[in-house]
């Protein structure tokens, strides 16, 4: 019955994400005694609610574009439920706005494998990702994606692997411009310097620890079904699937290396950790199993309100 409902898309589908993304903005919000009702306090937080929500169709978006899923929307069920169980993810401005750009990066690197306006594409991923290190300065790894897509596509053209550093360079003239203006020094703009932490005893509470396992479990053992998977795709979605699965691992070293261990930055898991376990759930064969995987991963989130 619950598999059945997101097994196709369907507008009701964005509706019911829409509903379950505002909850975890108002959890998120609930008992800050600091908040004061402005207007623009509301109009920051309707800002960064459809920023999250435009990530989810975004997320949609790459998905359908590049066949990672069997036109079904369980990829952004489970974002919206990521976002319920860790709704600390929802109250971190930077790696909001760096996720988001990350995923503009994603979205080009994926479409890498038309082999149709290379140059642009690897200009474009280099500019987003750049952008987004500025909001949250380890997201810069994603910058990695890049090579490892042009090593899956065997692209050996010098120049493909020069075209990258120019949007980063982009970046870089543009910020230190802008700052030089405004600020009247060259690196005004760059606030989020490198800084390193694996002080993981904010992870010490129930709802950390049963959320954080609950993703982690489900994800290692959907992945094993994923890689897998991988080698039954037509060869040429192969470097996609693949690409999915190095964005999961760069997030997972971002999590250990992120400064300030508050559960936000498992945001930048979220995304490619959906797409693996909405593929997992589309080749599950036994009926009763696949609609109690799927109830797990969207009564958890519920449950640990209660705590």
């Amino acid at each position: 019955m619950i598999t059945s409902i997101f097994s196709k898309s369907k507008p009701i589908n964005f509706i019911i994400v829409f509903f379950i993304t505002l909850l975890a903005f108002v959890i998120a919000r609930i008992g800050i005694d600091t908040i004061e009702f402005t207007g623009l306090f509301i109009l920051k937080q309707l800002t960064l609610f459809f920023l999250c929500y435009i990530s989810i169709l975004l997320i949609n978006f790459i998905v359908s574009k590049n066949s990672l899923s069997k036109n079904t929307n369980y990829e952004i069920l489970l974002f919206s439920l990521f976002l319920l169980a860790l709704s600390q993810t929802t109250t971190n401005v930077n790696i909001l706005f760096s996720n988001f750009f990350i995923l503009l990066g994603l979205r080009r690197i994926i479409s890498i494998r038309s082999q149709t306006s290379l140059d642009k594409k690897l200009f474009d991923a280099a500019f987003w990702i750049a952008i987004a290190a500025l909001f949250y300065f380890w997201a810069i790894l994603f910058f990695l994606l890049i090579f490892v897509s042009l090593l899956l596509h065997t692209d050996n053209k010098i120049n493909h692997w020069l075209i990258p550093f120019t949007g980063v360079l982009t970046v870089f003239v543009i910020t230190t411009s802008l700052s030089v203006i405004f600020n009247d020094n060259f690196f005004g703009f760059f606030k989020n310097l490198p800084e390193v932490s694996f002080d993981y005893s904010n992870y010490n509470s129930p709802k950390y620890l049963i959320a954080i396992t609950v993703l982690l479990s489900f994800g290692c053992w959907s992945s094993l079904f994923y890689i897998k998977s991988i080698k039954q795709k037509k060869k040429a979605f192969r470097a996609s699937f693949n690409t999915i699965l190095v964005t999961v691992l760069i997030s997972f070293v971002i999590i250990v290396f992120s400064p300030k261990k508050d559960g936000s930055e498992f945001l930048f898991m979220f995304a490619p950790l959906s797409i693996i376990i909405s593929n997992y759930i589309e080749i599950i064969e036994e009926k009763w199993f696949k609609e109690v995987f799927l109830s797990v991963l969207i009564l958890m989130p519920f449950v640990l309100l209660l705590l």
